[in-house]
């Protein structure tokens, strides 16, 4: 289920949009299921509403969630053809800036390339 981490320098808006993408990749979220209020939300996570009013029209607008007027706000449908070329590039501009900080720390190539396994098998739930 989703966390804050209140000593994060990361937004709180954007740990909670994160977390509910993570929380359905690992199947804890499927599609239309009901994510809890705005105002459910933030005292589950005890935080400011306004906060998660943001992150959820946020992941409206990227298409991972839809509200239903008077109904609530649902997991969407994950269409696997669909491609957000402008989030992906983002990735790719997120990813060229590791790879700068590493090569400046001397991370080899194939440490790099072993992080990425480990993290894509946590997030699968696999075993190590």
């Amino acid at each position: 289920m989703v966390s804050i981490n209140k000593t994060s320098s990361k937004p709180y808006y954007e740990q909670l949009m994160l977390g509910i993408k993570e929380d359905i990749l690992n199947g804890l979220l499927q599609s239309g299921d009901r994510l809890p209020s705005v105002r459910e939300m933030a005292r589950q996570l005890m935080m400011n509403p306004n906060t998660v009013s943001k992150a959820y029209k946020l992941l409206e607008a990227q298409e991972v969630i839809v509200t239903v007027k008077g109904k609530g706000t649902y997991v969407k449908k994950i269409d696997p053809t669909l491609r957000d070329e402008y989030q992906i590039q983002k990735i790719k501009n997120k990813f060229n800036e590791l790879i700068i900080e590493a090569n400046y720390l001397n991370v080899s190539k194939d440490e790099l390339t072993h992080w990425l396994e480990e993290s894509d098998q946590q997030l699968k739930g696999e075993s190590i």
